[in-house]
């Protein structure tokens, strides 16, 4: 195995795991900044208030994002196990 496969086989890593995480994050920072704003206007400075909605939300994302987010990983192991039988 050359270096370029192994960095070929670390960027699709990457790029698996940027695709998983990114809606989640996404999120997570969007109902943060939100709940913030909220919390700056009514001085209101609780910390489960930022903490419930995150989980909602959260969940949701992952409700309906679930059965794509498996594909992607089904995808990634399906390479990687293409990879190991090329190797014998």
């Amino acid at each position: 195995m050359t270096t370029s496969e192994i960095i070929g086989i670390m960027q699709a890593a990457m790029v698996a795991a940027l695709k998983l995480a990114a809606p989640i994050l996404i999120v997570s920072v969007a109902i943060g900044l939100i709940v913030s704003i909220f919390q700056a206007a009514t001085q209101i400075h609780e910390q489960t208030l930022s903490f419930v909605p995150k989980l909602v939300a959260i969940a949701l994302v992952l409700i309906i994002l679930g059965p794509w987010m498996m594909e992607t990983m089904n995808d990634f192991m399906r390479y990687i196990f293409d990879l190991i039988i090329k190797l014998n």
